[in-house]
């Protein structure tokens, strides 16, 4: 197969053509070609501001999250570093959201403009600030979610466990599985249901304690499950540690490309966990994976074989011995 090459024709092109030939597609497509004109805040003039360089972008969002874990690596803050780490993605994912909702508030408001025409000089204004103003916003957004989802894979690289939000949702472009808050989840499914336009992927849940080493054999029978249900989507109860971080980071890694959905818990009270062990039946899961834990995860594996539901068990006294602990070594050891 012939390789494809480009030339210059003088050496002001030559930083063009080397951000093109490295420069991921995804950081191409939000800083590569931005609007000619843009509103950088609500009432500032339209202006050309330039986009930052998209191997820049990339290479910094990268650098900032290994210099996190580089400089804690081997020193009494290393247990930290993941915690900053994420703190940083989550600055991005932050910001997004909040464009997001900037640029809700625009489109309603062009969208009523367009409800009411108005042959005036100054309904046209009107209309053309709003969706230079939408449109600016939305490049803005993109653009922090790519940076968002390229920190987080780095975050995955370095850390070993996929990125996820403290709430909401975060549908990835850039990483190998989404993050799905629960609620977001079930308005989606909901909707399809109802209007019949997406197929419904069959759902495997996954549930256990937070204290749970066996990473290995959970991940085995994952592959089995996936083997046999390809489009599968990954439902567990949203726990940053134990069997649910377990799941999530092998959502997570290259090529596995699948969803995970978090159901975390909604509301107040002592009952809160066992109605969501109701849902979680209610969601007419294909096959279970559960880990022996507290009564939560047997009333869920009660739940589940009542409706007829695959359910891969683990005990906790089966599990592989837990792997010794590694003390941080020093700088200036040999």
């Amino acid at each position: 197969m012939s390789r494809q090459t480009s030339s210059v024709g003088r050496f002001a092109d030559l930083k063009a053509l080397y951000a093109e030939a490295i420069a991921t597609p995804e950081f191409q497509a939000a800083f590569g070609e931005p609007l000619p004109l843009s509103i950088v805040e609500p009432g500032e003039a339209p202006g050309e501001h330039e986009m930052p360089e998209p191997i820049a972008a990339q290479a910094d969002c990268a650098g900032i999250v290994a210099t996190i874990f580089d400089l804690f690596t081997g020193t009494r803050l290393e247990p930290l570093a993941a915690e900053i780490a994420w703190g940083f993605v989550n600055s991005f994912h932050f910001v997004a959201g909040k464009l997001e909702r900037r640029e809700d508030v625009v489109a309603q408001e062009l969208g009523e403009l367009a409800r009411a025409p108005d042959l005036s000089e100054i309904y046209t204004l009107e209309v053309e600030e709003k969706q230079l103003l939408c449109q600016s916003f939305a490049e803005q957004r993109e653009a922090i979610e790519c940076m968002r989802d390229y920190a987080a894979e780095m975050y995955r690289a370095c850390s070993g466990w996929p990125w996820s939000p403290a709430r909401g949702t975060r549908a990835s472009s850039a990483s190998s599985a989404s993050q799905i808050a629960a609620q977001d989840f079930l308005r989606a499914r909901a909707l399809a249901q109802r209007e019949r336009h997406l197929p419904q992927a069959p759902i495997v849940v996954v549930s256990g304690p937070a204290q749970w080493h066996d990473w290995e054999a959970i991940w085995a029978r994952l592959d089995q499950i996936k083997a046999r249900v390809p489009h599968m989507t990954l439902v567990t109860t949203g726990q940053r540690k134990g069997v649910d971080a377990i799941a999530a980071a092998w959502a997570a890694r290259p090529g596995t490309h699948v969803p995970v959905v978090a159901y975390g818990l909604y509301g107040t009270g002592k009952k809160v966990a066992f109605t969501r062990n109701r849902k979680l039946a209610e969601l007419k899961p294909v096959e279970a994976l559960l880990c022996e834990g507290s009564g939560l995860q047997a009333n869920l594996y009660q739940l589940l074989r009542q409706v007829g539901v695959p359910i891969h068990a683990f005990k906790k006294a089966d599990q592989a011995q837990a792997p010794a602990a590694v003390l941080p070594r020093s700088r200036n050891a040999a």
